[in-house]
């Protein structure tokens, strides 16, 4: 399998403190790049849902993960040997689902878990 030609841009809100706890963790434990909303190139733009402010991306060189399926991407790609564990749970009816509804409860529940586990905005790399 060929290199990619750039690391994954993790695209995320930059305005929100849990929200950047994240995007800090997945930059500290891998080469992800990290792009805010507010940073968004027009071509970065372009490559995204039209509702891209719902949810966090993950842009690789030939591919857009949204929502739950950002954050497994990210984390395979920053923990390989988590590979195997999603390849698992990908097989089990269902789990998609599963996934975006957890994603989507964090996701609501942010200023909550902002309480939680928090970093002040902008990110860091």
């Amino acid at each position: 399998m060929p290199e990619p030609d750039h690391p994954p841009r993790l695209v995320f809100d930059d305005d929100c403190g849990f929200c950047t706890w994240c995007a800090n963790f997945a930059a500290r434990h891998g080469d992800v790049e990290l792009v805010g909303f507010t940073e968004l190139s027009p071509d970065q733009v372009a490559r995204l849902p039209d509702d891209y402010e719902d949810c966090a991306h993950l842009l690789t060189d030939d591919a857009v993960y949204s929502c739950g399926a950002a954050i497994e991407r990210t984390l395979e790609h920053d923990f390989p040997e988590l590979r195997p564990v999603f390849a698992a749970l990908g097989a089990v009816p269902g789990y998609a689902v599963v996934r975006e509804r957890l994603y989507r409860w964090g996701a609501d529940n942010r200023v909550t878990l902002g309480k939680l586990a928090r970093d002040d905005p902008p990110a860091r790399e």
